[in-house]
C-alpha cells in the first residue's frame, strides 16, 4: 500500500508520518519511509540544488523538471520495488506537491504539469493521500516559534503559498476517494487518530 502526506511546510505532516510508521510497525507491517525530493543518492543531490538559497534565479520550468527527475528516480529505485514486495510505502510529499506548488503556485499549465507527473511516476499513484491543512497565519506563528531558516522554496511569499494551499484543497475536492483533508490546527493525537481511522479501513489485514 502507498500512502502520501501533503501540506505546506510546517503543517505537521512529518510528525504524523512518524506516528503512523510506528503504529504500522507495531502491527508487523513492513514500512518504507521516503521523502520528496530525495530518497535515493541521485534524488538527494537534486534536492540540494532545489532548496539551495543560492539558486534564487531558477527558472520555473527548470524547477518543475528537477522535482520530476528526482521523483522518477525514486519511483524506479524505491517505490515500485517496495510495492512489489508488499511493503507499506509512506511518502512525505509526492506528485501532488508538484501540482500544488508548480501548477497552482507557480501558475504553470496544469495540463502540462499532469503530463510530466505521469511520465515521472510511470502512473504509480498513492492509494491514500492525507493533506494536513493549515491557515497561513497559523503556519507563520509556528515558524516564528521554531525559528527555522527558510529554504529557497519557502521564500516564495504569502500569495504563492495561499495559491498552493487552495490548489491542495481543489485537488482534494476533485478526487475525494483518494484524498483526506485534516484540520492541522487540531491536537497531534486527534490528527493521529483521524489518520489511523482512515488507514485501518483501507490497509490489507496482516
Amino acid at each position: 500500500m502507498f500512502i502520501s502526506f501533503e501540506g505546506l511546510d510546517g503543517c505537521g505532516k512529518t510528525t504524523q508520518i512518524n506516528l503512523l510508521a510506528e503504529k504500522l510497525a507495531s502491527l508487523a507491517y513492513d514500512v518504507v519511509f521516503i521523502r520528496e525530493p530525495g530518497g535515493t543518492a541521485i534524488s538527494e543531490r537534486i534536492r540540494e540544488i532545489l532548496l539551495d538559497t543560492k539558486h534564487e534565479g531558477m527558472n520555473q520550468i527548470t524547477e518543475l523538471l528537477l522535482f520530476s527527475a528526482a521523483r522518477a528516480q525514486l519511483v524506479n529505485e524505491v517505490i515500485k520495488p517496495a510495492l512489489a514486495n508488499s511493503q507499506v510505502v509512506l511518502s512525505d510529499r509526492y506528485v501532488d506537491s508538484t501540482t500544488a506548488y508548480q501548477g497552482y503556485g507557480r501558475g504553470l499549465r496544469l495540463g502540462a504539469v499532469k503530463t510530466i507527473n505521469t511520465v515521472a511516476t510511470l502512473g504509480v499513484m498513492p492509494h491514500l493521500t492525507f493533506i494536513i491543512d493549515l491557515p497561513l497565519d497559523e503556519l507563520a506563528r509556528r515558524k516564528m516559534r521554531t525559528g527555522t531558516a527558510a529554504d529557497r522554496m519557502e521564500r516564495s511569499g504569502r500569495a504563492f503559498y495561499e495559491d498552493v494551499r487552495q490548489g491542495y484543497l481543489a485537488m482534494a475536492q476533485a478526487e475525494p476517494e483518494r484524498f483526506t483533508v485534516i484540520d492541522g490546527c487540531q491536537e497531534v493525537e486527534t490528527i493521529r487518530q483521524q489518520i489511523w481511522n482512515t488507514v485501518s479501513n483501507h490497509i490489507p489485514r496482516r
